[in-house]
């Protein structure tokens, strides 16, 4: 099979992104400082941290702090989701290009991206000295940054949809409520409730980083062993949150699929 020659100008605009990029990732790692001498020594450092680790402290003292942080985290990402999913879902619709106006789409899809444009960290800073120390400022700060985020891509899913059942509606006399209601609603409602447990996987990784500003989650934890040099306790912190991730991520992934590829039909 004879594959044709591309035309000059675009086998040049190839060479030249490629150009681009290596001599953006050397100059990038000059910023970094990251010398030779890093890179073949870090092995040997994280072989040393994690040998201090073991064997892991599995007291009952040790259990019972470790716990209760790891499900504070839990929490955390669970009512931060919460809070995105409920304020994104109709925000979405005022973003969507196909089922509001071009101006108010503009101006949401802004808003949008403002609020995206903060970390969770960043978020959490700002809201300490209004709700302190605790897993309160963990939770709205996840949930303020999922409300953009879920916002987004919620926004890209209404505008996504067949025109057709909204056609249907609207000439046999329904209202644009009726057209949301019945036409939109039902073929966004899957991909964005996947999209709802897929953003609680990446809280509950973000719960548990939140803990070393004082936002409340197992961070916090991490960070005091670490700093008092008790190791195996800290590297049964890192295990047991380690487990629960992977827990969750499998669970939400299965009923994500189960949502968007619906049940299997045995025949």
């Amino acid at each position: 099979m004879n594959i044709p020659n591309q035309p000059l100008n675009q086998r040049i605009l190839k060479y030249l992104i490629t150009v681009l990029i290596v001599v953006g990732s050397i100059w990038s790692a000059s910023g970094l400082e990251i010398t030779p001498d890093r890179i073949f020594s870090a092995p040997g450092k994280i072989w040393i941290l994690i040998s201090a680790m073991f064997p892991l402290d599995l007291s009952q003292e040790a259990i019972d702090r470790i716990v209760p942080k790891v499900a504070e985290s839990l929490f955390i990402a669970w009512a931060g989701t919460v809070i995105g999913a409920i304020f994104s879902f109709p925000v979405s619709f005022l973003a969507a290009n196909n089922v509001s106006l071009n101006s108010l789409s503009r101006i949401t899809k802004q808003v949008l991206n403002i609020i995206r444009a903060f970390p969770e960290l960043i978020l959490a800073f700002v809201l300490l000295p209004i709700t302190g120390l605790g897993p309160l400022t963990g939770t709205l700060a996840v949930g303020i940054h999922s409300i953009g985020t879920l916002g987004k891509l919620s926004s890209e899913v209404i505008e996504g949809i067949d025109e057709g059942p909204l056609e249907s509606i609207k000439s046999s006399g329904g209202s644009k409520l009726n057209e949301l209601f019945f036409g939109v609603v039902p073929q966004v409602m899957p991909t964005i409730t996947s999209y709802w447990l897929y953003r609680f996987e990446i809280n509950l990784r973000a719960s548990a980083v939140l803990g070393v500003v004082g936002a409340g989650g197992v961070g916090a934890e991490l960070i005091n062993q670490l700093r008092f040099r008790d190791f195996p306790r800290a590297g049964t912190v890192l295990v047991v949150t380690i487990a629960m991730v992977l827990i969750v991520d499998t669970i939400s992934a299965s009923i994500r699929r189960r949502i968007i590829k619906g049940r299997e039909i045995k025949v």
